[in-house]
């Protein structure tokens, strides 16, 4: 698959896509335990502003994106990592628009995410968790080199450093 998606740091104009994903349901059905009943964030506006207060130009302790095609300019999703300072690695999340899911754009958008921590901050260690039954999730992330290194509470915790990525990057097996 080619690559079609680039990082794009929005600017407060942009807050619309951020306001769209966050408000639909199929979207955000992953955080219905968090967010009942559909997962969905309250106050999306709200989130916007505390997002761009709080992440947009804090490189490298937290960092933030939408996922856009580069042939249309279209946000397919976004992506993010923050610093963990209690677990001393950066947590990250990536999440494709409903709508634009099953088009590769979580692989390719989980290397975007990848790259920008590993070769331009420089980040030390990657860690996401989510429920073993998100199997896309769980099979990309794995495909670009995370390591599971546990279930807590029904969690599965999984892992990456910078430097098992550059030396699989070098290898070929970028995810």
């Amino acid at each position: 698959m080619p690559d079609d998606l680039q990082l794009y740091v929005p600017r407060p104009k942009d807050g619309w896509f951020y306001v769209k994903m966050i408000s639909d349901p199929a979207t955000m059905a992953y955080n219905a335990p968090w967010f009942p009943p559909d997962g969905c964030i309250p106050a999306p506006e709200e989130a916007w502003q505390r997002l761009q207060a709080s992440f947009i130009g804090k490189e490298p302790e937290r960092f933030y994106a939408f996922l856009q095609r580069k042939g249309d300019g279209a946000f397919v999703g976004d992506v993010e990592y923050h610093r963990n300072p209690k677990q001393g690695w950066h947590d990250m999340g990536i999440v494709i628009y409903a709508p634009e899911r099953g088009k590769g754009y979580g692989r390719q958008g989980l290397r975007l995410l990848l790259d920008r921590a590993f070769r331009v901050d420089g980040i030390p260690l990657l860690h996401n968790d989510f429920e073993p039954t998100r199997k896309a999730a769980c099979r990309i992330h794995k495909a670009a080199g995370f390591r599971e290194t546990g279930i807590v509470d029904g969690i599965l915790q999984l892992e990456l450093t910078r430097e098992e990525y550059l030396q699989n990057s070098a290898m070929g097996f970028e995810g």
